[in-house]
Parts: C-alpha cells; sequence; structure tokens
C-alpha cells in the first residue's frame, strides 16, 4: 500500500476538483465534435448498465408489492372487524325491527285499523319547462283519454314536485313547489313542529310560520303535514338549509331535471275540483225574473 505524505495529499485533493471539470469539458468537447462517436458510447454504457437496473429493480419492485399486500392485509383485518360489528348492530336491529312489527300488528287488530287505500297513479313525461301562467312549472303528456284532474299530486322517484293545476286532452301542467305561489304545509321531521313551504321562484323554497321556540334545524327533513286535507301526511319535501338567517329548504325531488313524473290521486277533500265551484256558483245564482 503507498502511502502519500500530507503535502502530497493536500495538493492532490486540490488538483482533484480541477480535474473533474477539465475532464467534464473534455468529454463536452468530444460529445460536440463526434456525436456519432458519443451516441455510441452512450448506447455501450445503457447496454452495459441496464441488467444492473433490472437486477436492482426487480427487488425493489418485490419488495414494493410486498409492503403493499402487508397493507392490504392490515386494512381487510381493520374492515372485517368493522363490518363484524356492523352486522352484529344489524342483527340487533333486525331483532327490534320484528319485536316493532309483531308489536304494531298487534296494536293494529286491538284498535281495528282501516289502513288507507292505495292511492291511484299516473305516470307521464315531462316535455316542456315553459313556465305559462306560473313562473315555475312543467308539461306533461298525457294520453287523449287520462283521469288526471286538478289539484292531484306529482311526485318523482325522490320526492314532491308540485301540483295539478292545469289539464288539456292531452297536456296537465304541474305547478312546482317553487313557484311564487306554491303554499304547503309542512312537518319538521325532527322536532314534529309545522310550519308552510312557500315558494320563491328561484332553485330553494323558503319555511315561513314556524314555531318560535321550534326553529327549522339545519339539514332536519321536511315532510308534508296533511292540513287542510290539502296533501297527505309524509311525502318527503326536502331538507332544510339555511342561507343567511333564512331557513330555505333543499327540495328532495330533482326539479332541475325532470324527465318523468307520477301524478297521484289521493281523493283529497281539501281540493275541490273547478267543476263543483261553477255548480255551486250556478245553484247560488238567483234565478231570474218572471212576470
Amino acid at each position: 500500500m503507498i502511502r502519500l505524505s500530507i503535502p502530497a495529499r493536500q495538493a492532490l485533493a486540490r488538483l482533484t476538483l480541477p480535474l473533474l471539470i477539465a475532464g467534464a469539458f473534455a468529454l463536452l468537447l468530444l460529445g460536440k465534435a463526434d456525436a456519432v462517436l458519443a451516441e455510441r458510447v452512450r448506447a455501450s454504457l445503457g447496454d452495459t448498465l441496464a441488467p444492473l437496473y433490472d437486477l436492482i429493480a426487480n427487488p425493489v419492485a418485490r419488495a414494493r408489492a410486498a409492503v403493499a399486500e402487508a397493507g392490504h392485509l392490515v386494512s381487510l383485518v381493520g374492515e372485517n372487524a368493522a363490518l363484524r360489528a356492523e352486522n352484529a348492530r344489524l342483527r340487533q336491529w333486525q331483532a327490534v325491527a320484528l319485536t316493532l312489527e309483531a308489536e304494531n300488528a298487534t296494536l293494529r287488530a286491538n284498535l281495528h285499523w282501516i289502513p288507507d287505500p292505495a292511492a291511484a297513479y299516473v305516470t307521464a313525461r315531462v316535455v316542456a319547462d315553459t313556465g305559462g301562467v306560473y313562473a315555475r312549472s312543467v308539461l306533461l303528456a298525457v294520453g287523449p283519454h287520462h283521469a288526471i284532474a286538478k289539484g292531484q299530486v306529482a311526485l318523482d322517484d325522490s320526492g314532491l314536485v308540485g301540483r295539478i293545476t292545469e289539464i288539456g286532452s292531452r297536456s296537465a301542467r304541474v305547478m312546482l313547489i317553487t313557484d311564487l305561489n306554491s303554499r304547503i304545509p309542512v312537518t319538521l321531521a325532527h322536532s314534529r313542529a309545522r310550519a308552510i313551504l312557500a315558494g320563491t321562484n328561484g332553485a330553494l323554497p323558503r319555511l315561513l310560520f314556524w314555531p318560535e321556540d321550534t326553529p327549522p334545524e339545519e339539514g332536519e327533513q321536511v315532510v308534508t303535514s296533511g292540513e287542510a286535507n290539502a296533501f297527505p301526511a309524509g311525502l318527503p319535501v326536502g331538507y332544510v338549509h339555511y342561507v343567511g338567517a333564512a331557513p330555505m329548504v333543499t327540495p328532495a325531488a330533482r326539479l332541475g331535471r325532470l324527465d318523468v313524473v307520477r301524478v297521484f290521486d289521493y281523493h283529497l277533500a281539501g281540493v275541490p275540483p273547478p267543476e263543483a265551484g261553477e255548480r255551486r256558483a250556478a245553484t247560488s245564482a238567483p234565478a231570474p225574473y218572471e212576470p
């Protein structure tokens, strides 16, 4: 082993950086002077290093796969534990539901409960959003011998859409719950407080006339109340959403992209057909004078 003196090592250390810089410039000039030779050198170097990279990459890839598999196994253990706990809770709720179902059947039998008759409905396609007399309404295409009447309730697959206001021989118009003329008695599902849902001609109707001691809660579900027999109770309307200090309602129905709606006939006595009003007016009119 060759031992260098301290001055020699210091001189060599001082020359290392200049030599490396000079070698880099030489390689740069060689690459510029003979591009073909430089390309061959780079290709030869790549051919030499490629097997080494492959040897290094395979263990690294296997190590990464092993780490990912281990993480997946750990997550599976956690998911299995969560699923077991959820299944246990579902079994408990199933037992509670079966108990309540049996209790409900017993109470109905003791009270001689008469269930509400199933409402008949007609499915119709929305063909236009023209507005007409109302700012927020849609036009339905119906058959020539339809049974749709004014006051019937329109719903989509998510919630309340509105009420039939005009009928023709092959069409019907639905006033949406967001129209300024719409007033719907509703119930707040959590507090059971009553309120009025009023249209605003905007995307969100607002709540009015709720009890002072029971303000609507953010995210609380809103359903129809059945007051005045205008709407059946329990139809989903939407969810409370505050805009500033005003409690608005995000509709459950997709009012902005209605395609198909169902028009239900609940036989509501609170919405008399217009023919009844005309008959009452004709009956109450005085008889013509006959001399």
